[in-house]
């Protein structure tokens, strides 16, 4: 991994990738530009550069992470050096638990139905599945 010297900066899509973070850099420009992305508590833009010690806020669906920056790179490696490039905050892991906890309590996201579906309701299913595939 090509670590950069602590002076100079990444742009932050490029990081985001690097760090593995998202699957792409358009997956990680569509998120800054969305508002997922957070540097400094501060609104980003994908060409901001991110230094060693800046605090990102990361949002992927109903995860929130905190991180720390360690490392810069703006070459995507292994995992194991995508890993060190970050430090997630303690009150960012408690968090995550607490959340993960509280949608493993609730149920959330089982949404079952009342009852089974009647005969026209059945019909209305096999016909919506037909149509789709």
């Amino acid at each position: 991994m090509a670590v950069e010297t602590e002076t100079a900066g990444v742009r932050l899509d490029l990081w985001l990738w690097a760090a593995r973070f998202f699957k792409t850099r358009s997956l990680a420009k569509q998120a800054i530009d969305g508002g997922k992305i957070v540097v400094n508590d501060t609104a980003a833009k994908a060409s901001r550069a991110v230094h060693v010690g800046d605090r990102l806020g990361v949002v992927r669906g109903i995860e929130r992470m905190q991180v720390v920056v360690l490392g810069l790179s703006a070459k995507r490696g292994p995992a194991s050096q995508a890993q060190s490039m970050y430090e997630e905050t303690a009150e960012s892991i408690a968090a995550r638990e607490r959340a993960r906890e509280q949608r493993r309590l609730t149920g959330a996201g089982l949404d079952h139905p009342a009852s089974r579906p009647d005969k026209h309701s059945r019909r209305l299913l096999r016909d919506f599945k037909k149509s789709r595939g």
